[in-house]
Order: structure tokens, then C-alpha cells, then sequence
């Protein structure tokens, strides 16, 4: 794990998106692959948790940005439970952010441009995949695909209703940056009642 500089009450901005867009700009600059991958954990009703790792579609003032099918069990523990947390990991950079938030439906006209802008193919593929429901070979899942190119030939290929987006609404964010023997920098921000944010430090 690479050595950061010290991460100190002095350097944090008043903002926590502006501390997330400079990190996520110094992940990026790294060349490493796919430096917006975060695993995202979500649990449904019963409380069990599951988590993976999506990728992150979207940064605002209004919260994260992400996109899947909403079929599958995230999609499920999300509607039952509107709540998740977010970790992004750079090793290189030995830093970390987690974001903690509710969660919330994108609208339809969002959802369907970002499906606009994928790949044929990757549009192709939520078509064709029932995600996480058995499959009895990959075979299987080729046919499914084959047999949606012949259903879309030669048109443009609409966003399955089963398909779209999730905004997840911050009320923390901590940002965590690696220290020599394990004396770790931690500060969080959290959410405050008049809408802004308040920033801490936190025993690593």
C-alpha cells in the first residue's frame, strides 16, 4: 500500500463531495482500472446483508449515482430496505471513503439516458440476463443473448423496464487515508438538521 501524505483538520474542505472529487481525481490520474468500483452493501428485511461491487455512474450534490436491475437481490433489498452503504478502496493511494445513506429510485428519463449511452452489447446483456436466477450453462446465456439480437435487429434497444438507476443520498462520509503503523487518518462528515455538514475526527 502506497504512503500518503497526512490527511489533517487543516486540509479538509468544508464540503465532503469536494475532498470525494479530488480523491476520485487522484485515483483516476493513477491509470488504475476502474478507480469509480465500489462495493455497495445493502440488506432486505429479514437483515441479512449481502454487498458487490458496482461501479459508480454519478456524482452530485444530491448523492451517488449507480445503475443495475432492479430484479436482483440488491434491487430487492433496496425496496424493501431504502438503505446502503458505499466503500470505495484505492490501494495504490492507501485511502478509502465510505458513504453511509438512503437510497432512492432514479426517475425514468435518467435511467433511460444512461441505458442510451452503454454499448449495444451491454444493452444487449440486460436483456438477456436474469440476474442472479440459476442458469443451466453459459451456453444458456449466449442463446439468450442471440436470441435478442435477432429481436432488436436493426433497431435501437429500449431500456428493460426491470433496469435503471439508484441515487444514494449521503448523511455520512468518511474518508480514511493509511498512516505509518497502522495510525490511520479518519474524519467523517455527517449530515447536519440545517442541511449542511459537520466534519470529525475518528480514532483509526
Amino acid at each position: 500500500m502506497a504512503e500518503s501524505s497526512t490527511l489533517s483538520e487543516s486540509t479538509l474542505p468544508e464540503a465532503p463531495l469536494d475532498l470525494f472529487a479530488a480523491w476520485l481525481g487522484d485515483a483516476e490520474a493513477t491509470g488504475m482500472t476502474d478507480p469509480n468500483a465500489m462495493t455497495l452493501a445493502t440488506a432486505g428485511a429479514d437483515g441479512r446483508p449481502s454487498a458487490r461491487t458496482v461501479l459508480l455512474r454519478g456524482v452530485g450534490e444530491d448523492g451517488f449515482r449507480f445503475f443495475t436491475n432492479r430484479g436482483s437481490l440488491k434491487g430487492r433489498q433496496l425496496s424493501e430496505n431504502p438503505r446502503a452503504q458505499l466503500l470505495l478502496f484505492w490501494r495504490e493511494l492507501g485511502r478509502q471513503i465510505l458513504i453511509h445513506g438512503s437510497v432512492e429510485e432514479l426517475s425514468d428519463a435518467d435511467s433511460d439516458a444512461y441505458f442510451e449511452s452503454r454499448a449495444r452489447d451491454s444493452r444487449l446483456g440486460a436483456w438477456a440476463s436474469d440476474q442472479g436466477a440459476p442458469l443451466e450453462s453459459r451456453d444458456q446465456l449466449l442463446a439468450r443473448v442471440a436470441e435478442n439480437e435477432r429481436r432488436f435487429e436493426g433497431l435501437e434497444i429500449p431500456r428493460p423496464p426491470y433496469w435503471g438507476g439508484y441515487l444514494v443520498r449521503p448523511e455520512a462520509i468518511e474518508f480514511w487515508q493509511a498512516g505509518e503503523f497502522r495510525l490511520h487518518d479518519r474524519f467523517v462528515y455527517r449530515r447536519s438538521d440545517a442541511g449542511g455538514w459537520a466534519a470529525g475526527r475518528l480514532s483509526p
